[in-house]
């Protein structure tokens, strides 16, 4: 059964919302970015900036990196899980689709990670209302993805498989992270974007040749600071901070806020228009959500009480 959701201060919420802004924000980044620069290059400044702001972070709050090899191995693991695939994954779509379309789908992320972890890794049985969200979530994305299957451009689909494998990579991540509980959270979050750079620098350099590319505008630098310093950085840290005093169950509702951010940024900078029917599918898989985090029988419940 789901925990019940811990009550949010004007505080919390005020924290939530940041980070919707700061992740919504993240795909305008990657679209401004992914004009000018190849994907590699993107992820790796990404990764590799964010880790350079949180490494004096961790060592001002009085934690320490991990210090033998055997305590960084399944930081690896989880950088390929959680930055390497899902970012290369993110770029690559917003190659090809909306960046706001590309925050809806980034929304069925708990909808995956509920199917992994019951199907890989817990003992806890599929409950109605999430068997029920799990279902409107694939409801949603169908809504979304199947006209373009079968009429639309190949590279649209493309587009939103990428997106959809990115967020069954977050979930993927999720399950291993269960691993990584012994460390505080923001020395799990520097280590594993170290990881990640450490695997995206040879193979930036040797697909991308960065040093070959010409310089890219102001607009893309900026972009790509925003990218690592806010929309990363500041983001791992206020993700925390949320986890710590308001539970994993009201951080989830972050996704639903992502779109709300990341759609009218994309139509202000990079003039983009989202069909009808993405607005439907967005609906449909925001309401998944809120199936699945509970929260919505049990403010049903309290109204049948209350009559």
């Amino acid at each position: 059964m789901n925990a019940p959701a811990q009550h949010m201060s004007p505080g919390q919420w005020a924290l939530l919302i940041l980070l919707a802004f700061l992740w919504g924000c993240s795909f305008l980044f990657m679209g401004i970015a992914a004009r000018e620069l190849p994907t590699f290059t993107i992820v790796l400044v990404r990764v590799g900036l964010a880790a350079l702001i949180l490494i004096p972070v961790v060592y001002a709050l009085g934690h320490r990196l991990p210090s033998t090899l055997r305590f960084w191995q399944p930081f690896f693991v989880m950088a390929i899980l959680n930055n390497v695939i899902p970012f290369w994954l993110i770029v690559t779509s917003q190659r090809q689709i909306a960046s706001g379309l590309a925050s809806v789908l980034n929304a069925t992320t708990p909808v995956f990670t509920l199917l992994v972890a019951q199907i890989f890794g817990s003992d806890e049985r599929l409950s109605a209302n999430k068997l029920a969200g799990v279902i409107l979530g694939i409801a949603g994305v169908a809504v979304l993805v199947g006209p373009e299957a079968m009429f639309g451009r190949a590279s649209s689909v493309l587009g939103m498989m990428c997106m959809l494998g990115a967020a069954l990579g977050y979930a993927f991540s999720g399950l291993w992270g269960r691993r990584l509980r012994g460390h505080p959270p923001l020395v799990s979050a520097a280590s594993q974007l170290i990881c990640s750079t450490l695997i995206l620098l040879p193979l930036t350099l040797v697909i991308d040749r960065p040093g070959s590319l010409p310089v890219p505008s102001m607009e893309a630098i900026f972009a790509l600071v925003g990218l690592a310093a806010l929309a990363t950085a500041l983001a791992y840290v206020v993700f925390f901070r949320i986890m710590a005093v308001s539970g994993s169950n009201n951080v989830m509702l972050v996704t639903l806020l992502i779109p709300v951010f990341a759609i009218p940024l994309g139509a202000w900078k990079l003039g983009e228009v989202l069909l009808p029917r993405h607005f439907a599918g967005a609906a449909i898989i925001a309401l998944s959500l809120l199936v699945i985090d509970g929260r919505l029988l049990a403010f049903a419940r309290r109204g049948g009480e209350i009559a």
